[in-house]
């Protein structure tokens, strides 16, 4: 199928790596993509910049070779933050919830971090300890975010992600719990259109990009997006939804209203 497009815009965790261990046929299949057929852009719903994508790249000893740029939803969050403080004409006082790894996000920022009672907005790139919290232990927190009427922005609308064999709940997970009940909750990312914008954008830095594919193994956020902006979607299964069966897995399509042009367990060439 790969004939067929001129473009990838591939998800990282779940396709490139799963946080543990790289996917090294992926890789390879992305690096033959590139190769013969045009431009690759990783797009990742990564509550950081491109940088830190790429310095968890050395970690787990993935090679830079295979794609040509990177695009995150931390990089999109952190550019509304931008906004803001523009707006404001001042420091912006704001309450984060995430931990230290993702701090690089608000570097150069004219931003005071302040506990919840004056704080004008929530930034959240993931819970506190990952590990071993979900998101119902912010129930509490979250009450007096919403008595106060406080702005909450995801800078990672995944629900779920994998790390190794376990998945671990995200942003987007404490977000929805919010909007749930009854709280304002900003997304940043895949599924949001302009997040696949910005990755076609930087595709054609590079080549024509006309016809792009997605590559993802999130249902909503990955091809979900990718329908909600035009765009054909490749579905890896080996993901995120490693554990559910075809059945399941047609299921969650229908109830969704969500189609991917093909399905994969993992990404070969």
């Amino acid at each position: 199928m790969a004939s067929r497009y001129d473009a990838a815009i591939c998800d990282v965790w779940g396709v490139v790596h799963n946080g543990v261990q790289p996917y090294n046929h992926s890789i390879a299949a992305m690096r033959r993509f590139r190769a013969e057929r045009g431009p690759v852009i990783l797009l990742s719903n990564a509550p950081r910049l491109s940088d830190g994508v790429q310095g968890q790249f050395d970690r787990l000893s993935i090679p830079h070779d295979f794609y040509d740029g990177i695009v995150t939803s931390g990089s999109v969050a952190r550019d509304d933050l931008i906004r803001r403080i523009a707006a404001r004409g001042g420091a912006l006082p704001l309450f984060y919830l995430g931990p230290p790894r993702d701090n690089p996000v608000f570097h150069g920022l004219n931003l005071r971090f302040v506990g919840e009672h004056e704080a004008e907005i929530v930034f959240c790139t993931g819970l506190f300890d990952d590990d071993h919290e979900k998101p119902e232990h912010y129930l509490e927190l979250l009450e007096r975010f919403k008595a106060r009427s406080l702005p909450f922005l995801c800078a990672n609308p995944d629900i779920v992600v994998q790390r190794g064999e376990q998945l671990v709940y995200c942003a987007g997970a404490i977000a929805r719990l919010y909007e749930s009940m009854g709280g304002e909750a900003i997304y940043f990312g895949k599924p949001h259109a302009y997040a696949f914008r910005r990755a076609v954008d930087a595709a054609r830095k590079h080549g024509p990009a006309s016809r792009p594919l997605v590559i993802g193994d999130g249902i909503e956020t990955d091809i979900g997006g990718a329908n909600r902006a035009g765009l054909d979607a490749l579905f890896i299964a080996g993901g995120i939804h490693a554990r559910d069966d075809a059945e399941n897995l047609a299921k969650l399509f229908r109830e969704h209203h969500i189609h991917a042009v093909a399905a994969m367990r993992e990404l070969v060439w």
